[in-house]
């Protein structure tokens, strides 16, 4: 497999509706929201974990997954590599001893860095930190990704709700014969979110991040709201990417100059708060594009 020999750059647009797109833990899990502006805000650490869920789908084997310990899959890593992390160093000439015992030095940590990125897709595509345990280093990944942000304010809704049972017999006693228990849900109702992101060639030859890595990113981005449903985040479905291909590593024009080509606004004949992806317009500048090629995969 090739590497990717290209630079790219992307916008992604995506909706929710009647949902919670990416809630806040630090406060009560509220939609994020931009306090200045009142634009709702979804991170970047959200939108890869959809898109590291959606390669697991397909057979990929990933790095970061729910209830993994990393430091034992760094261990596999030199295992599979036959390097014995409490013997002297492979690449030691003096035959000095480790300088810490289950901890890789040297050239051996190069090896390891290697593996991990031939063995996990989203190391190769986003990078890890694997300094941790036997110390695989670190890698930086080519596919870099911005905060999404909505094209227009949004409004967090609070719901409260009730659970017509209660969990334990304590409880039932407190309720004096009502057995029900109440919570809170928050939703938005309808937000337009857009986000931009950057592949670089350069760091794609380090991890070997390949041709075939990035359609299945592509791939993903379209899909990875399809396989990521529950009642807590509504309807929420991707709307547009715009891929910027440049001809050469290095590329042919800036990232913001590219991304100034896609608008999005309002309809003229749209009024009140919008409450559907009818209610805008994605306007797109193909002209004078020179050595910059425009893929749309969707829209």
């Amino acid at each position: 497999m090739t590497t990717v020999d290209k630079r790219y750059d992307f916008v992604v647009l995506f909706d929710v509706q009647d949902g919670n797109p990416n809630g806040d833990p630090d406060a009560g899990n509220l939609p994020r929201i931009d306090a200045e502006t009142g634009m709702g805000l979804v991170t970047d650490v959200c939108l890869k974990r959809k898109v590291r869920n959606y390669v697991q789908l397909l057979g990929q084997d990933i790095f970061i997954k729910e209830k993994a310990i990393l430091n034992n899959k760094i261990d596999e890593a030199y295992k599979a590599l036959n390097i014995d992390l409490n013997a002297a160093p492979a690449d030691s000439k003096d035959g000095s001893k480790r300088n810490k015992p289950g901890v890789a030095q040297g050239g051996e940590v190069d090896k390891g860095r290697v593996q991990m990125c031939t063995k996990y897709y989203d190391i190769r595509a986003f990078g890890a930190v694997m300094s941790t345990g036997a110390n695989a280093g670190q890698v930086r990944g080519p596919i870099q990704m911005t905060f999404a942000r909505s094209v227009e304010p949004v409004v967090a809704l609070e719901h409260s709700i009730t659970r017509m049972a209660v969990a334990t017999e304590a409880e039932a006693e407190k309720q004096s014969g009502d057995n029900r228990t109440m919570g809170r849900k928050y939703t938005v109702p309808y937000g337009l979110y857009r986000a931009h992101g950057f592949v670089s060639a350069n760091l794609a030859s380090q991890t070997g991040f390949s041709a075939e890595d990035l359609d299945l990113f592509w791939d993903a981005l379209l899909n990875m709201f399809e396989h990521d449903r529950s009642a807590a985040r509504g309807l929420m479905s991707t709307r547009g990417l715009y891929v910027f291909e440049h001809s050469s590593a290095l590329g042919n024009a800036p990232a913001s100059q590219l991304f100034e080509r896609i608008t999005v606004k309002r309809k003229e004949d749209s009024e009140g708060p919008a409450r559907s992806f009818k209610d805008y317009e994605v306007l797109v500048d193909e002209s004078n594009l020179g050595e910059v090629k425009l893929l749309r995969k969707l829209g």
